[in-house]
């Protein structure tokens, strides 16, 4: 405080608030109640400053020395917090379970500053000591709290704002509290929720630095929180047996306490054995699989990971387990100035690509190939560097420029896909650059902005590039080099700024080559080339399936080994998008929990079967008959209907047959569409089909767009 003047107010509302003199309290609950103890109880007088005890070397090192783990588990979750607050008048302090300010983050000015009253490594920040305080009443309170300015006991402190939070062990003792002290006058709701959010990393990390010997499960009740602040962890032993547990896990499991659950079998938690649990992590490729809670209905999704599999990083949640992504460093003493930056900021950088790597997940499910294309990706679209997918029709390509948009800096604008191939030539032009009122005959009356332009600020996803005629590529060129638009029939000139991915299946230097492509097109495209593998080649089909029949059905049905051997042994010429229809037609015939061969098509069967003779160098097809086969079994095209067999069709079947074929292939095979038009749901279609002999199996060349 300045002046006299307003020490003097402020003993006197303390004193008042106390005596309950006030007809309106000037703070919170839980102040007022601090400043009663500091009275009352600790005997303090806030007209008689006086400074925090400071611990001698030897006091401070035995203080060090009992919480290194706390101190190691913290240190670059502070230095992080202090990068994200990015404001030189704060400094990020962490306390022991008594009060002692044992590691602290700040510039050196304002740590210089704050030293003067008290505020440094070694002082003791107690209520009995230092008054009502962010770290001292956050100990006591024993919950997230922010003191603000006016709300200290003593005066000396009004300049300051706290925003502190309890960072509770592995059994739901206070360990420590975490606190960001400021002289900002703003209120800090922002800063007590990221020290909120880092309480709750230095938590997860003390569980597993405790207990890396241990298994660790975590959990939550909806998959995508698997891997994320918000989801349960659990440490078990091998014998099964809970050794500890997060605050989150509690709450999920509705445990009271922690001493409820530790000591317990996981199996008094879910309704399966911690071998089960880490067999089907391992098959599932450490993506979340499916339980429920031992004593309700409660379904769960997990992770469970033995300290091998966490020691080799087979787990993908960097977020939450930063230890996977940066070493903890053991070095003492104060991380400052310029060293701070940089640890803060290398930490940070890593957290934000281990997000960004956590939001491709869903791309791939353990095939190495594809990973690395993934992780190259993550890296050039920081960039905004042009991208060229290629891969085979149905791999996927749009789904994964789809992706690589959502953590693009262009994430907020549009992702705006084009097809170059399957657009008329005439409207090409039209589509991509717009068009003004009256360009054209049969233009819309108000024109029409193009695909350019809606990609403004977005993601202009131009798929099937190498289809795109040669007079258009010259103004797609111009376009590129330019950032600028002009519609047809018009003469203004829209500036537009976009992240470019382009897709072909074709080999575009081949095009080249043979001059179907421009050359300038190309390399103005081709910042980098990732190729996403064929369906056939990846080494993570399974865990692929287990995962579209969980998309695909809120209660996905198993797989008895002969389907799952079938689908293993088939070669995919359709890929993922042919993979997807069969598995939702399965679906669809399902009668129970489990897919058999009988719920497969004839193509399927037949052709895993003919790969599995080549593959031992003898003619022969598998005898297992499917519901589908109703005919000559192939691997043809679906959309060649004369090759099935309609000889059980009456005239209204045939009649029938032939207009849904006729739909199928105006929306270009995409079932979803179809069924749409047609009113009807997606799985009385696929019956529909089974019943009028329409086979889903293809080899890509009228895919549909959607899967």
């Amino acid at each position: 405080m300045s002046s006299l003047v307003d020490i003097d107010t402020h003993v006197r509302e303390v004193l008042s608030t106390v005596n309950h003199q006030l007809a309106t309290r000037p703070t919170s609950d839980s102040v007022a109640q601090s400043w009663t103890r500091c009275l009352n109880e600790f005997r303090l007088d806030p007209a008689r400053f006086v400074m925090p005890p400071i611990l001698t070397q030897q006091e401070l090192a035995s203080c060090r020395d009992a919480a290194s783990d706390l101190i190691a588990c913290s240190k670059l979750e502070m230095t992080t917090l202090y990068q994200q607050l990015a404001d030189p008048e704060l400094a990020v302090v962490l306390v022991n379970a008594d009060g002692v300010i044992v590691h602290q983050v700040s510039s050196v000015p304002f740590g210089e500053a704050v030293a003067a009253d008290g505020l440094r490594v070694g002082a003791l920040w107690s209520e009995r000591e230092a008054g009502t305080n962010g770290m001292g009443t956050c100990l006591v309170e024993r919950e997230c709290i922010a003191v603000y300015q006016h709300e200290h006991f003593y005066p000396r402190y009004t300049s300051l704002t706290c925003s502190a939070a309890p960072i509770f062990d592995d059994h739901g003792e206070i360990a420590g509290v975490l606190d960001v002290t400021s002289r900002s006058k703003l209120l800090q709701q922002h800063s007590l929720v990221l020290v909120g959010m880092s309480r709750q990393m230095i938590e997860n990390r003390l569980i597993d630095a405790r207990y890396r010997h241990a298994n660790m499960i975590h959990f939550h009740s909806r998959p995508e929180f698997v891997g994320t602040l918000h989801a349960g962890k659990l440490a078990v032993s091998d014998d099964g047996v809970v050794l500890a547990a997060s605050r989150s896990a509690l709450f999920q499991l509705d445990f009271r306490s922690h001493a409820e659950l530790i000591g317990r079998r996981v199996e008094d938690a879910f309704n399966s054995s911690l071998e089960d649990m880490i067999a089907r992590s391992i098959r599932g490729s450490f993506h979340p699989v499916t339980v429920y809670s031992a004593n309700a209905n409660n379904r769960f999704f997990l992770i469970a990971q033995t300290p091998r599999d966490a020691a080799s990083g087979s787990t993908r949640f960097l977020v939450t387990d930063p230890n996977s992504v940066r070493d903890i460093t053991r070095d003492g003493g104060a991380r400052r100035s310029s060293g701070a930056s940089a640890k803060g900021r290398d930490g940070r950088e890593a957290r934000e690509q281990a997000g960004r790597l956590d939001k491709l997940a869903h791309l791939e499910f353990g095939d190495p190939s594809m990973a690395s294309q993934i992780q190259l990706a993550a890296r050039v679209i920081q960039r905004k560097i042009p991208i060229i997918l290629r891969g085979q029709t149905g791999t996927g390509k749009e789904v994964f420029a789809n992706a690589l948009h959502s953590i693009s800096p262009n994430c907020n604008g549009a992702f705006v896909a084009v097809n170059c191939a399957s657009l008329p030539e005439n409207l090409i032009e039209s589509e991509l650059f717009g068009y003004r009122a009256g360009a054209f005959t049969g233009a819309q009356r108000e024109g029409r902005r193009g695909k350019i332009v809606q990609a403004n600020n977005g993601t202009l996803f131009l798929d099937e590039i190498g289809d795109m005629p040669l007079a258009l590529q010259a103004r797609l060129l111009r376009v590129l080099e330019e950032r600028k638009v002009t519609p047809l029939g018009s003469e203004n000139v829209v500036a537009v700024d976009f992240q470019l991915i382009s897709a072909s299946h074709r080999n575009l230097m081949e095009l080249v080559q043979s001059g179907q492509f421009r050359e300038d097109l190309y390399y103005r495209l081709n910042g980098i080339e990732l190729n996403l593998p064929a369906l056939r080649d990846r080494a993570d089909t399974l865990a692929l399936i287990r995962h579209i029949l969980e998309s695909e059905s809120d209660d996905p049905p198993s797989l008895s080994a002969e389907a799952q051997h079938a689908l293993l042994s088939y070669p995919w010429p359709g890929n993922i998008r042919q993979l997807r229809h069969v598995l939702q037609m399965a679906i669809a015939l399902c009668d129970g929990s489990e897919i058999r061969c009988s719920h497969l098509p004839s193509d399927i069967l037949n052709g895993a079967g003919a790969a599995a003779a080549r593959a031992v160098g003898a003619p022969g097809a598998p005898a297992t008959t499917s519901a589908y086969a109703t005919g000559t079994a192939h691997s043809a095209p679906a959309h060649l209907a004369d090759e099935a067999d309609t000889s059980g069709l009456n005239a209204i079947q045939l009649k029938e047959r032939e207009t849904v074929l006729g739909l199928l292939d105006e929306h270009r095979w995409n079932v979803s569409n179809v069924a749409k038009g047609l009113g009807i749901s997606r799985n009385t279609l696929y019956r529909k089909m089974h019943r009028l002999h329409i086979r889903l199996s293809h080899d890509g060349s009228s895919a549909p767009a959607d899967a």
